[in-house]
């Protein structure tokens, strides 16, 4: 095959060590190569692109494993054209031998143009990723203590959560700190309700008689200062996103018009996917890059697993639990698109289409900056009318009725 590249790089990272290979085309057009051995220290990497730079490389190739690409990338990076590449996809090219080392393959497949290089977003997003993804963690963390206070009252039987639909809400947390306070009147804790709780006063009253002993205490107040810790953490978070995504703060307004995505669950996607579409050739390739379609596994005539492909479980998360906020948007598209999917899909499925479809609006909308119009809950009816209307018909000639169509415009 021929050589695209004059003097390219292939580096084999590992935790404390580099294995880097320069392939590079001699004045009499023969293929040189060196490996030299680094460490992973920074005076090492740096030590590793003044290298580079003297074999006069333009390209450097790696393989995106683990974490310890990533100082590599971070320092070479602004020097060289960098590919992060997947590593399934080097050990599918067919050729390698086993006494090659792995820098070696990296750049001979690099140099002969055989290596597809992964979308990595520039340094402010990757920020902004970084922050992001530590509080979707955060809120996760929080949401596992949550579920600990439901177990520690259940176990002292105060039935809180059978009456308050959110337990550590204001005022079921008011409540659950005069437990661990040790008061023991179910009335006057009852009288802690704030709102429209307070109608629910008789109900608070038995179902905070409970059998509380000091353990129970103990255990709700370490969980109570667990809460506060995380809910200071994710405030500082979000504060800090909120400064580091200013440069796309007109794509997290475009993004959070759109149904069932708010300002929290838009900054996510931004995160995620940039606000710059032009990586991503249609909203299909986006999708695909995603994860969020369903795979194409079919060989000789037969359909085989259409299990959704591999892609970010963090974008996966944010379009999935805003595809079930959309789907409960009445008089809407994306409404429509869930019912008839559930009943015959299943409703996970169902929740996957209507991701889907979300980031595929999400392409359009950032790419061409458009608003976005919704179809309404019965477009499908309107684009299956001919199929739909007969159906309609059969159905209630089979139930004793006799049917005369008339056009709307006849009628008139």
């Amino acid at each position: 095959m021929e050589p695209i590249y004059t003097s390219c790089c292939g580096l084999d990272v590992h935790k404390k060590s580099i294995q880097a290979c320069v392939r590079r085309i001699g004045k009499d057009g023969k293929v040189q190569q060196e490996i030299r051995p680094f460490g992973t220290m920074t005076r090492d990497i740096a030590a590793l692109a003044d290298w580079l730079s003297d074999e006069e490389v333009t390209h450097v190739a790696m393989e995106s494993t683990g974490i310890y690409w990533k100082p590599v990338y971070n320092i070479l990076e602004g020097r060289f054209t960098i590919l992060l590449v997947n590593a399934r996809h080097v050990k599918n090219v067919r050729g390698r031998k086993t006494d090659v080392k792995d820098c070696q393959w990296i750049a001979q497949l690099l140099q002969c143009g055989l290596l597809k290089g992964s979308f990595v977003p520039d340094r402010s997003q990757r920020e902004l990723r970084d922050l992001t993804r530590h509080r979707s963690k955060l809120v996760d963390q929080r949401s596992s203590v949550v579920n600990r206070v439901h177990k520690v009252l259940e176990d002292a039987n105060i039935k809180l959560g059978a009456v308050a639909s959110d337990v550590v809400g204001k005022s079921g947390m008011d409540m659950i700190r005069a437990l661990v306070e040790g008061w023991q009147d179910s009335s006057d804790m009852a009288d802690l309700a704030r709102g429209k709780l307070r109608g629910k006063i008789p109900q608070l009253r038995l179902g905070l008689e409970g059998h509380v002993t000091n353990h129970h205490r103990f255990m709700l107040g370490q969980l109570l200062d667990q809460l506060d810790y995380l809910d200071r953490q994710i405030d500082q978070f979000s504060q800090r996103i909120e400064e580091v995504s200013r440069p796309f703060v007109e794509a997290i307004k475009e993004v959070a018009r759109l149904p069932g995505l708010q300002k929290l669950a838009s900054e996510n996607v931004i995160a995620e996917i940039g606000c710059n579409m032009d990586q991503f050739p249609s909203a299909d390739h986006l999708c695909s890059w995603a994860g969020i379609c369903s795979g194409n596994n079919e060989s000789a005539g037969k359909r085989k697993s259409g299990k959704t492909t591999k892609g970010s479980k963090w974008l996966r998360a944010a379009l999935v639990q805003a595809a079930w906020a959309a789907s409960r948007k009445k008089d809407s598209y994306f409404h429509a698109q869930y019912g008839r999917l559930a009943g015959r899909r299943g409703k996970k499925r169902a929740a996957i289409a209507v991701a889907h479809s979300l980031l595929v609006v999400i392409y359009h909308v950032l790419k061409n900056h458009t608003e976005y119009k919704d179809l309404g809950r019965d477009y499908f009816d309107k684009l299956n009318s001919r199929r739909l209307v007969p159906y309609l018909v059969k159905r209630l000639k089979n139930i004793g009725y006799e049917v005369n169509l008339v056009p709307i415009e006849s009628a008139g």
